[in-house]
C-alpha cells in the first residue's frame, strides 16, 4: 500500500532465482515502453545490492491459474466464471498478443505465456505479465531469425 492508500503489487526477485540482472532489465525495460490495456503496468523499479523489485499495478484477482484453482474447489466461486466471461479473458489475451506482434512499436514475443502470467483486474480483465523471457523481434524478421 502506498502513502495515498494505492495498492500496488512488488515483484521481488531473489538472488537465487533463476532470473538474473539482464532478465530483470529486459523485463523492466520491455513493459515500461509498451502501454495497452491487456498488458499490466509497471509503476517503478528499485535495484540495491542484490535486491531487485518491479513495482506494478495491483491486480485484486490473481493470477488465472489461482482464480481457476479457488473456481474448481468452490462449487460458489464457480459462476463467477461463466462462459461470458471466458470468452471475455480469451479475447483481452488475444488482443494483448496482437499488440505485442502486430500493433506496437516494438515488436515482441513473449515466450512464457500460461496461466500464470495473466492476471485479472477488479473487473476480470486480462493482463499479460511477467517479461522477463520476452525478446523483441526485430522488423520483418520471423521467428526463425530470417529476414523475409
Amino acid at each position: 500500500m502506498l502513502h495515498e492508500g494505492k495498492e500496488i503489487a512488488v515483484k521481488r526477485l531473489s538472488s537465487n532465482s533463476g532470473q538474473g540482472i539482464e532478465e530483470f532489465k529486459n523485463e523492466m525495460l520491455l513493459i515500461s515502453n509498451l502501454q495497452h490495456k491487456n498488458l499490466v503496468r509497471i509503476m517503478g523499479c528499485c535495484i540495491k545490492e542484490e535486491e531487485k523489485l518491479l513495482i506494478y499495478e495491483f491486480m485484486p484477482n490473481k493470477s488465472l491459474d489461482t482464480f481457476l484453482a479457488i473456481c474448481s474447489l468452490y462449487e460458489s466461486r464457480r459462476a463467477v466464471l461463466d462462459w461470458a466471461r471466458r470468452f471475455n479473458i480469451i479475447q483481452g489475451v488475444a488482443r494483448g498478443l496482437l499488440y505485442l506482434h502486430h500493433d506496437s512499436y516494438l515488436k515482441v514475443i513473449h515466450r512464457d505465456l500460461k496461466v500464470s502470467n495473466i492476471l485479472l483486474d477488479e473487473k476480470m480483465n486480462p493482463k499479460i505479465s511477467d517479461f522477463g523471457l520476452a525478446r523483441m523481434v526485430q522488423g520483418t524478421q520471423n521467428l526463425e531469425g530470417n529476414t523475409v
